[in-house]
């Protein structure tokens, strides 16, 4: 029987022959079929059928055929190939082949392109390679080989070229348009985790990528384990999220020890470039580097790999260039793993965490206290998950049981103690009581931002092994723990404060936020969908100061802009703002002024298609050498506002369009923004839109060393789109001013044309 044809077997069962007297299996028996609670799934195919007839015709089909007739020619390669590692950098194929071909015919000889330090070799029977893997030495061109059966890889079919992984990037228009078509917010609640999560396809490039690493590592560390934690496999995963693995060395720290003096053809280590290398007495800080080693050199596709032995839990970080993923390597942080079992206890206990947990951590992302990255003042996504979780276990009765609770539960918890620290609790949410709270997971949104809105952040200890808020303890306490203005303990490693990095601003801005969405949750327009198709729920919640519709103060979006200190450079003419020209054709014309010109608060060459509706407080433009009197200097000390609207997104693709003209002989600086200006208008259309995009207040008044510029959307402005709108305006116009003023001041001496000088 043919290889091809036995695994075709294996693979699942076939129809019976017509007229055989035994019945046909039931189509749900095959080994591809996943019973779901409606209907059921084809892991194989990645198709869902409602119904036994539609999986029996899905069966029957030719895509699940071919599938399963190619995963079968692929078991069959596996089972005929072996992986090499060892040769000189620059062997050939053809020289692998012909060492090879004196075991049997070889097929196919498949090289590492990107590294060349390892190659495929198929041979066309498996007799011949298990005659390879008999020999107990190879050796080509004086370097041993290393030859092993090549792994056998689960076989996943994907149905887009490239694996399918990414999605369609969720913008906040989209995110928002999605919301709103919910019936009400506990259904919002639940497609915002639908939303956010991580796609099969995402999480199958994950799984094959921590496997290449497992294969990479074990030449290098024989018997060592590649283990994902952290937020890909802890229950809470959102889009870009890290890949954070841990190298676990200590199986290879076993079998070092346990065969020190062994023959070099029964020892495993042998086998490992790193042979002559004691892992136990080696430093972290040379096996980091040993890491960061390994992978940027034999991983294919890992860039930007750097070693950080300064971190709190020292890692190497990475990029992987095909699925854009950032990810990191630990070598010393099994507590991370128990972390991570931890959360996914908590996720899969109740249907209501997980909800509540994206609901809080977006939220806190708008309002400017949440970082998902980690790192500054700002509450990272494992501190605002530790915290919801808390409040759920403070709630009566409690939603989730204290980890002292889950630690003398009495059933079998798995004992493990790391580092000193007890971290028994059981691994099966099975295990755990449902909870008698029956409050919805939109009720619970709102209670949570109503405790946190007076809770005492730098005076208390919030402690989830205990599930209560104790007060701090003494600056020398016996744990060691950090205090701050916001206390979080870890669940785990008590002498850990997850939010030490927490400065006092940004605590107090959690707080003040908590108490505006408390208020928000109180209305109509929090419980019930709008039939005016405005803004409810959560999409209101996550606008910034949803809370306090109407309050001008906190919906304001303020952008500092530099301005000269000079003497040429007045302050009252640093303030000043051009009006439109005729000419401008309704666009802004104001351009930071060399000195003795009047200072532009917005460049055309951004606004490229932003209209001013009318200027309320007007001034004439200027012409060369102008004079003020002293009316003229009292109104620009005061500012000026406008009312704008805007036409074209100026912001979207600008980065790539400007790297695409920078690649020839364009235009640089100033005049290379205000061609990428034109050329996103024309990509547009020539006609302007029947209606703007968003509509705007701003306004300008001077400080000391700069201009604060005040953005005030209206409100039917689009609350994502205006974000968006400002943020871009926020990190580019200060340095745009800034390159501009640098300007004006090598040419302050030259006559200046256009309109009032400021045109760039």
């Amino acid at each position: 029987m043919a290889e091809g044809e036995a695994e075709a077997m294996a693979a699942g069962p076939a129809p019976a022959p017509v007229g055989s007297a035994a019945s046909p299996p039931p189509p749900e028996a095959d080994p591809d079929v996943e019973p779901l609670p409606r209907g059921f799934r084809c892991r194989l195919c990645q198709v869902s059928a409602a119904n036994r007839p539609s999986l029996a015709e899905h069966l029957r089909g030719k895509k699940h055929q071919r599938l399963r007739t190619l995963r079968a020619e692929r078991r069959a390669q596996e089972q005929r190939s072996l992986f090499v590692s060892g040769f000189a950098r620059g062997t050939s194929g053809a020289e692998l082949a012909e060492y090879f071909g004196a075991f049997g015919d070889v097929a196919t000889v498949v090289m590492d392109k990107e590294k060349g330090v390892y190659a495929i070799v198929e041979l066309r029977e498996a007799a011949g390679r298990e005659r390879a893997l008999a020999e107990p030495q190879h050796a080509l061109a004086g370097h041993r080989l290393r030859v092993r059966p090549r792994e056998e890889k689960v076989f996943a079919y994907s149905p887009r070229p490239g694996g399918g992984a990414r999605r369609e990037p969720l913008g906040p228009e989209k995110l928002e348009q999605a919301l709103c078509q919910a019936p009400d917010v506990d259904a919002q609640m639940s497609q915002l985790v639908e939303l956010l999560e991580l796609s099969e396809a995402e999480r199958r490039v994950r799984h094959l990528l921590v496997t290449l690493f497992q294969e990479v590592f074990t030449e290098f560390f024989p018997g060592c384990a590649v283990v994902p934690f952290g937020s890909s496999v802890n229950g809470f995963d959102t889009r870009g999220c890290d890949l954070d693995l841990l190298l676990d060395l200590e199986p290879t720290k076993s079998l070092q020890a346990s065969t020190p003096d062994a023959p070099a053809s029964t020892s495993d280590t042998e086998n490992s470039l790193l042979s002559d290398i004691d892992l136990v007495a080696t430093p972290a800080t040379e096996l980091l580097d040993l890491v960061a080693t390994v992978l940027r050199r034999c991983v294919p596709g890992v860039r930007r790999v750097r070693a950080v032995p300064s971190a709190r839990r020292p890692v190497v970080k990475f990029t992987h260039k095909q699925s854009a993923l950032a990810g990191d390597v630990s070598i010393d942080n099994r507590l991370a793993l128990l972390n991570t079992r931890f959360l996914r206890l908590c996720a899969d206990a109740d249907a209501r965490v997980r909800p509540l947990v994206y609901a809080v951590r977006l939220w806190a992302k708008q309002q400017g206290a949440g970082n998902p990255l980690g790192g500054g003042p700002l509450l990272n996504n494992y501190a605002l998950t530790l915290l919801v979780l808390f409040f759920l276990q403070t709630r009566s009765p409690p939603v989730l049981p204290t980890v002292a609770r889950l630690r003398d539960l009495p059933v079998k918890a798995d004992r493990a103690v790391v580092a000193g620290w007890d971290c028994t609790f059981p691994r099966d949410a099975a295990a755990l009581a449902p909870s008698a709270n029956t409050e919805t997971p939109s009720s619970l949104l709102a209670e949570f931002f109503r405790v946190f809105s007076d809770f005492d952040f730098a005076g208390q200890l919030v402690s989830l092994r205990e599930g209560r808020a104790s007060p701090l303890p003494p600056p020398e306490n016996p744990e060691g723990l950090k205090l701050g203005p916001l206390n979080l303990q870890d669940p785990f490693e008590l002498d850990h404060n997850v939010a030490a990095n927490v400065n006092a601003k940004t605590a107090a801005r959690l707080a003040r936020c908590c108490r505006r969405a408390a208020k928000f949750c109180r209305s109509l327009r929090y419980r019930r969908k709008s039939a005016k198709g405005r803004a409810w729920g959560l999409t209101r919640l996550f606008q910034p100061a949803a809370a306090q519709p109407g309050d001008a103060a906190a919906a304001a979006f303020l952008i500092p802009i530099p301005r000269a200190t000079r003497g040429a450079l007045a302050p009252s003419a640093s303030a000043r703002f051009a009006p439109p020209s005729p000419s401008s054709s309704g666009t802004f014309s104001g351009a930071a002024a060399p000195p003795g010109r009047p200072f532009g608060a917005i460049p055309r060459f951004l606004l490229l298609g932003e209209s001013v509706d009318s200027p309320k407080k007007p001034t004439a433009p200027r012409r060369r050498k102008p004079r003020r009197d002293a009316g003229e200097e009292e109104s620009a000390a005061e500012g000026a506002t406008w009312t704008c609207a805007v036409w074209h997104r100026v912001w979207t693709g600008r980065r790539r369009l400007r790297r695409r003209l920078l690649r020839g002989d364009g235009p640089r600086d100033l005049a290379l923004e205000r061609t990428v200006s034109q050329t996103i208008v024309h990509r547009d259309g020539a006609e302007r839109p029947p209606q703007p995009l968003l509509r705007f207040a701003a306004s300008a008044r001077p400080a000391a060393t700069h201009v604060l510029l005040r953005l005030l959307p209206s409100p039917d402005a689009p609350a994502p789109l205006f974000r968006d709108f400002y943020h871009f305006l926020k990190s580019f116009l200060p340095a745009a001013v800034r390159r501009r003023l640098g300007e004006g001041a090598a040419r302050e001496t030259q006559p200046q044309d256009g309109e009032g000088g400021s045109t760039p």
